[in-house]
């Protein structure tokens, strides 16, 4: 089927309104739904043809925006066009609780000349709204008009999150019993469990970018995110926990054993706590568990690796290009390449092809995480690190998958080494300076080490340092590295991406651990 734009447009947007509506997730005793809500369809087509063909916007017209951008000079232009489709629904007590979709479109139009950058975007794909935002963007420029491309190369990528079900061709009756069979599965593992909350979002989008250089980039990415938090209550005391999963990807990657594995997780870790105590405050030994630990690493030490703090001086790793700032086992790794990962892409929001980074390799640090700007001012290929939001925003220095490559050294090597100390295992949020890179982490879950053994476990609880200075305290890292699948989304400068994290079991020397006196 063919459809004009205005006809597509009014077709997604009554998609919209109709899961939106409460009547429609009405659901009877079977746990049905009893009538299925329309979900809004993106159409399965080549990402390199789907504008022309969806919404009459052509190589003549792109290179039209691009002329009028480049009218009063400027060194480059890129048109970021994105079409997406999002849906979520939430359980609670055992019923649907809350549904809605929305069916995004746009194009950000966007002018450099030399480390400055005009931007504007409309909601319109219509060519004088194109061209009214042209003209606003180039306002940054004044000087001889610049030229459009004669024609476009379209770039092939790699694909690193194959898909073979997407998001949008799946009704609502096939995502309930998603939720449905966490709830029960929840509900089954300890008589404890009170409260079950399960939430599941989806994601397909589409983006083009064309650039001044003549470069024509396409692609499509999937997502989805499922997320559960479970409350149990013992002798009247209450303890609420939670787990996630996220990826890109379609139906074929919410496979059953990561549903169980949300279900027992979350459960775990909340029963846990019933028996659990705070740590010691002051300096410890901190063995930081691998996986979501890899929160510390990216927030206290990847941003300050992100070329536009360096450039400007903020990051405390201005100065620091190729020399050592931790020991000779530790390197640093930001991958866009990792099948499937949340923080994934196959190419960046400029157009730059998804790569893997070395940061620090063998404790020397080699490499910034670079966007077009960057990489001009230091003279250095772009790394793929050009993120962000929508087309509403400009793309700015952003992590991808951000992990500690594997060391030397065994877990149970790691807790033998160290007298009294203790593990943190579940992050739950923290603030971080990213000029100096001091942090205050909260801990969720941990275990206490006494005489080398892992004893108690404990829990609520800060960890405060900075990040360079816990960074040169590794002492030693696990073979066991651990990219956590959950749901992380960095925020910068007014927008967030998604994005991965991982670490190995590592041991720092010393943190202050904000417990209680012993």
């Amino acid at each position: 089927m063919t459809m004009d734009r205005r006809q597509f447009m009014l077709a997604t947007a009554t998609g919209v309104a109709g899961l939106a509506a409460p009547t429609l997730l009405t659901r009877c005793a079977a746990g049905r739904v009893r009538e299925e809500a329309t979900v809004p369809q993106l159409i399965d087509l080549a990402p390199a043809s789907y504008f022309e063909s969806q919404f009459g916007v052509t190589p003549e017209l792109m290179r039209e925006v691009i002329a009028t951008a480049l009218a009063s000079g400027g060194d480059h232009c890129e048109l970021y066009f994105q079409h997406s489709r999002e849906a979520s629904i939430g359980l609670e007590d055992g019923a649907v609780n809350r549904g809605s979709a929305t069916v995004d479109l746009g194009v950000g139009v966007r002018v450099i000349r030399g480390d400055q950058t005009g931007y504007a975007y409309t909601e319109e794909l219509e060519r004088e709204s194109m061209l009214t935002a042209a003209r606003a963007a180039a306002a940054i420029a004044d000087g001889p008009a610049g030229s459009a491309p004669k024609s476009f190369a379209v770039q092939t990528l790699e694909n690193f999150y194959p898909t073979a079900s997407w998001w949008s061709g799946i009704s609502v009756d096939r995502r309930m019993p998603l939720l449905d069979r966490l709830n029960t599965l929840t509900f089954g593992l300890d008589p404890r469990v009170k409260k079950v909350r399960a939430s599941f979002y989806d994601e397909d989008r589409y983006i083009l970018i064309a650039d001044s250089s003549g470069r024509l980039v396409a692609d499509r990415l999937p997502m989805f995110a499922l997320r559960l938090s479970c409350t149990l209550e013992d002798k009247g005391q209450i303890e609420e926990n939670y787990d996630a999963v996220s990826l890109r990807g379609g139906v074929d990657e919410l496979k059953d054993e990561r549903i169980e594995r949300l279900a027992r997780t979350a459960v775990d870790r909340a029963a846990r706590n019933f028996g659990a105590r705070k740590p010691p405050a002051g300096e410890l030994p901190v063995v930081l568990a691998h996986g979501s630990s890899g929160i510390l690493l990216h927030e206290a030490i990847g941003h300050g690796m992100e070329a536009d703090f360096n450039r400007k001086g903020i990051s405390i790793y201005a100065e620091k290009m190729n020399q050592p700032i931790a020991g000779k086992f530790v390197s640093i790794i930001d991958d866009a390449t990792v099948p499937h990962y949340r923080g994934s892409i196959n190419v960046d929001d400029e157009g730059s092809p998804g790569q893997r980074t070395v940061l620090v390799e063998n404790g020397v640090l080699r490499s910034y995480l670079h966007d077009r700007i960057s990489a001009a001012h230091y003279r250095v290929p772009p790394t793929g690190n050009g993120r962000r939001e929508s087309f509403r925003f400009a793309p700015i220095p952003r992590m991808r998958n951000t992990y500690m490559a594997n060391g030397p050294h065994q877990r149970e090597e790691i807790i033998r080494s160290v007298k009294r100390g203790v593990i943190c295992e579940t992050f739950t949020n923290g603030e971080v300076n990213i000029g100096a890179g001091d942090f205050t982490f909260y801990v969720k879950n941990g275990y206490l080490i006494e005489d080398g053994k892992e004893t108690a476990p404990i829990k609520d609880f800060n960890i405060i340092g900075n990040g360079p200075d816990v960074l040169s305290k590794v002492t030693m890292v696990g073979d066991d590295l651990k990219i956590d699948d959950s749901t992380w989304t960095c925020g910068k400068d007014g927008q967030g991406v998604p994005v991965g994290q991982g670490l190995p079991t590592c041991l720092v020397s010393s943190i202050t651990v904000g417990g209680v006196d012993a």
